[in-house]
């Protein structure tokens, strides 16, 4: 009987059942149990498993629940009081986030692999870095009550890799004002050589500049305004054109005995919505990168701002009503996982359209997002978990052919990227208000608080 009310289900919605596979591969409640165990300090389980609270914070990501409150609500044996479960998710770790991400992500990185993908710059591992502050809370933790200013949770730092669609790294700062330049450093750590990390100017510089180099990984950095000293220049050479404009490239040194350092200035046909007519860009790859393809390869630097986009606009990963800033946080990362599963049931989408469609089609996470969510609810109550086939540990081939199997039942037509016109030009209204504008650290407000209880 539950081998035909699955196969119903895999053909009525084939997207809840990928969902489904894609979630027990990615975060099964024991692997998530034993990162706790792992890599927990001061945090210890007793009647609330860390695995409970991951899957009530995702029923929230991926929109089945309005927030944590009515998530913890709706289950059928919480194990502890709705105080405790909230007081176990503000004390949540920050190691333990990352843990979860970097986990999370090899555990889906041979099932993508298998699917599929188009190497950015074949020979490399590429990875995107940038930051994400998340928005002001709501102001119902009693230290920010009397707070003018909105109450900033925390931020992010984040590693994508464009080629996978994978989040494969996080740090989060619980500080809304620590310097991301500062919080990005232990990410550094996990480069490796044939890897290529692209970034933004706001990390030119020369502690992170070398940081990559000494773990002989490669990068792309645009030139911040004040980059670091340059204490030798090479003459410029001209190195033909791009779609966006000019080429041009010099040897530079940051030490006198240190290998010289590639700067490609690119003279924009066109200038950015700031006004910016050229644009330099610093760079350790070899020789054989030829300046134009580097030039080429800084543009695919804005898939991560997509990613954010996702993030904000698909799944909940600014949960406002949590403002403590480790639990706005823990959202964050779950959405996170989330929005990797998505993007795995997306390529599996993609891959198996492909011959029927040609190579600019795309799915789209919204669409597909809004599938699983229809239908996934109803999914467990007809098929209950103790009898879905076990896909946790099996090989990561079986499962993407499997995957491949579901997507052929999804209609191309219903998940398919609507392509928008040219954007209309519009004037920006600019409100002059230091009022409108100011914002304090939440979690600067509750240390400060710690010192005026009685």
């Amino acid at each position: 009987m539950w081998d035909a009310v699955l196969a119903r289900f895999e053909r009525q919605a084939p997207a809840s059942v990928m969902a489904r596979l894609a979630l027990e591969r990615a975060m099964p409640a024991a692997w998530i149990d034993e990162v706790f165990e792992t890599h927990r300090q001061r945090q210890y389980p007793r009647e609330l498993l860390f695995s409970t609270v991951v899957e009530l914070m995702s029923l929230v990501s991926l929109g089945l629940r309005p927030s944590l409150h009515a998530a913890a609500r709706q289950m059928d044996h919480l194990p502890v009081s709705l105080a405790a479960l909230y007081d176990k998710v503000r004390r949540t770790e920050p190691p333990l986030l990352r843990a979860l991400v970097q986990g999370s992500a090899q555990r889906l990185e041979p099932v993508v692999s298998a699917l599929g993908t188009a190497p950015c710059l074949p020979g490399w591992q590429v990875r995107i870095i940038d930051g994400n502050h998340l928005p002001a809370s709501e102001k119902r933790l009693a230290p920010l009550r009397n707070q003018r200013a909105a109450a900033l949770p925390g931020h992010s730092l984040v590693v994508y890799d464009p080629d996978l669609d994978l989040v494969t790294d996080l740090a989060v700062c619980e500080d809304a004002y620590e310097s991301e330049r500062t919080g990005v450093l232990p990410l550094l750590d996990s480069a490796r050589p044939g890897q290529l990390w692209m970034a933004d100017r706001h990390f030119c510089t020369r502690t992170i500049l070398q940081s990559l180099q000494q773990g002989r990984a490669d990068f792309i950095v645009r030139q911040d305004a004040r980059h670091p000293r340059i204490v030798h220049e090479g003459p410029w050479h001209d190195r033909g054109r791009v779609e966006t404009g000019q080429v041009l490239e010099q040897d530079i040194r940051l030490d006198e005995g240190q290998a010289p350092w590639r700067r490609i200035e690119l003279r924009l046909d066109r200038p950015t919505e700031s006004g910016e007519s050229v644009l330099w860009l610093w760079s350790n790859l070899p020789a054989t990168i030829d300046a134009r393809q580097i030039a080429d390869l800084y543009r695919r630097r804005w898939r991560i701002e997509g990613m954010f986009q996702r993030l904000e606009s698909v799944l909940q990963s600014e949960i406002r009503s949590l403002g403590h800033p480790r639990a706005a946080l823990l959202g964050f990362a779950v959405a996170v996982l989330a929005c990797n599963l998505l993007a795995v049931l997306k390529r599996s989408v993609e891959q198996a359209h492909r011959e029927q469609f040609p190579e600019g089609w795309e799915a789209s996470p919204y669409h597909l997002a809004v599938q699983v969510r229809s239908r996934y609810e109803g999914m467990l109550v007809a098929l209950p978990v103790e009898h879905w086939p076990t896909w946790a540990d099996g090989s990561a081939s079986t499962l993407a052919q499997r995957l491949l199997e579901l997507a052929r039942h999804i209609k191309p037509g219903q998940v398919a990227t609507s392509k928008r016109g040219p954007k209309v030009k519009k004037t920006r209204e600019w409100v002059d208000s230091a009022a409108a504008r100011a914002h304090v650290s939440t979690a600067r407000v509750i240390e400060a608080s710690k010192g005026k209880r009685p």
